[in-house]
């Protein structure tokens, strides 16, 4: 539960972060901070993912005393492919080759590639072994140093270049305040071995490929708006989808932190059969948890855009989250529902090819639809593109016969959520403001969940009831 929690206030602490960035920086400055910055996460998963997904797969608190050689290379291997990039970029920027972005932005979004990269690889390390509070420690960290550098340095200098800088600081920061318990005494470069790096590899460079080929649809629809009407179009169209994003990811990647790595305990103490019943719950919790969140966020968008999104950007970003809705609700459910299938099998290959049917479907639609004067073709295309992706990534895991959420839970769960938007819906012609808000968050949340507590989906209302109990046993205990 610390774990989840951590992560989840995670999210929302970066989700908060980038709307006081967007608004001090502005539609201009913001739209070149957001590309740097999807490029950086692009460098970063194309190059460091692989690691991060074998420490999360692979390690553990047994793996770690029993054989050393996992670490050893997972730490050498991440200290290459630095060293690597850092000397790669140099030659690319004396070679005289332009891009869309400056040399500088160019520079700084490699060093949040790097810095990210190390952070997201040490805490996957930290949630292998179960360490709680030692994650607690390392995202409060960070998140205080984001709030100081990022929020200050948009807001002092008004300067996409020294928002990354104090990104960067603050990431380093935080590994660096916790460097004694993060680094392992038996993590001896000798150790390394090539065929455990070939085994990693082949465990997640499918995975990779695949979130890889994913970000590039929302990169090059940046890329395409800056070249066609400019950085204050692509930041229009970028804070609509980091909001996006990161609202339905806070709900997702919370969940998928803590229920995953059940799914992997299990496989490794009952075997491959109970592993595959409790990725089916997990698919369903992911399920009765991303769809209500998408609604939500719909029926409440109009206070929302009122009370926290910056002035200069509303209108289009209401129009703009709309229409890409879907594709963010089809993104949750691959990542933390259907991918889980496969991962824990080991046989990811499915989904490279559901990526690139995404790949594939995104230009033809952008070439079909006709052209506005703004974003919302390009919206439009990129949630086009998710829904074709997570319907061929079902046809595969079909094919694979997995252990698929129970018929009635999810008819249950659409039921819910169905009632919780025919109740809140009539409130969303209110004016907007924290009032109503309020009011529509009270009343989907209470509905909702009387409905998926009465049907005990995915035995949610036995757990809760289950954990209600001991609170109250520990509560009497103390007292």
């Amino acid at each position: 539960m610390t774990v989840f929690l951590a992560f989840f206030c995670n999210i929302l602490f970066n989700f908060a972060v980038g709307l006081l960035v967007a608004k001090f920086l502005g539609p201009e400055e913001y739209g070149r901070f957001a590309l740097a910055h999807a490029t950086a996460i692009a460098v970063q998963t194309a190059f460091f993912d692989w690691i991060r997904l074998g420490a999360t797969r692979f390690y553990s608190e047994r793996i770690r005393l029993e054989d050393p050689t996992l670490r050893a290379t997972l730490d050498f291997g991440f200290a290459i492919i630095a060293i690597g990039i850092v000397a790669g970029t140099c030659l690319l920027l004396l070679s005289g080759v332009t891009f869309a972005l400056s040399n500088s932005l160019i520079l700084l979004a490699l060093g949040v590639a790097l810095v990210n990269g190390l952070f997201d690889y040490y805490t996957a390390l930290v949630r292998a072994r179960f360490h709680d509070r030692l994650f607690a420690r390392l995202v409060l960290v960070k998140n205080i140093l984001t709030f100081a550098l990022m929020g200050g340095g948009a807001f002092w200098f008004g300067s996409a270049k020294m928002t990354l800088i104090g990104g960067i600081i603050s990431l380093g920061g935080s590994v660096f305040t916790a460097r004694a318990a993060l680094i392992d005494p038996t993590s001896d470069p000798k150790l390394a071995r090539a065929p455990v790096a070939e085994a990693l590899m082949r465990y997640g460079m499918p995975i990779v490929a695949a979130n890889l080929l994913y970000l590039s649809i929302p990169l090059a629809n940046r890329s395409i708006l800056a070249a066609l009407y400019g950085f204050s179009e692509t930041g229009q169209f970028s804070l609509a989808y980091d909001f996006g994003s990161k609202a339905i990811q806070a709900v997702g990647s919370a969940l998928d932190i803590v229920l995953f790595q059940i799914a992997v305990a299990t496989h490794e103490t009952r075997g491959p059969k109970e592993a595959r019943r409790q990725i089916g719950r997990n698919m369903t919790i992911v399920f009765a948890m991303v769809l209500p969140a998408c609604t939500g966020i719909w029926l409440t968008l109009p206070s929302i855009q009122l009370l926290i999104v910056p002035e200069q950007f509303r209108g289009p970003f209401s129009v703009l989250l709309t229409l890409m809705m879907t594709g963010l609700f089809c993104m949750a459910i691959i990542q933390y529902a259907i991918a889980p299938i496969f991962q824990i099998e080991k046989r990811t290959w499915p989904l490279i090819a559901a990526a690139l049917v995404a790949c594939a479907v995104d230009p033809l639609l952008i070439f079909v639809l006709p052209h506005g004067e703004g974003a919302s073709s390009l919206a439009i295309a990129q949630a086009g593109a998710l829904l074709a992706s997570l319907l061929t990534l079902i046809g595969f895991a079909t094919a694979a016969r997995p252990k698929w959420p129970r018929a009635r839970d999810i008819g249950a769960i659409i039921l819910a959520n169905a009632t919780m938007a025919a109740v809140v819906l009539p409130m969303r012609e209110r004016d907007p403001g924290v009032a109503t808000l309020a009011v529509q968050i009270a009343a989907g949340a209470a509905i909702y969940a009387l409905i998926v507590m009465a049907a005990d989906i995915a035995g949610l209302r036995s757990l809760t009831l289950a954990r209600l109990r001991l609170a109250f046993a520990r509560t009497k205990t103390l007292s």
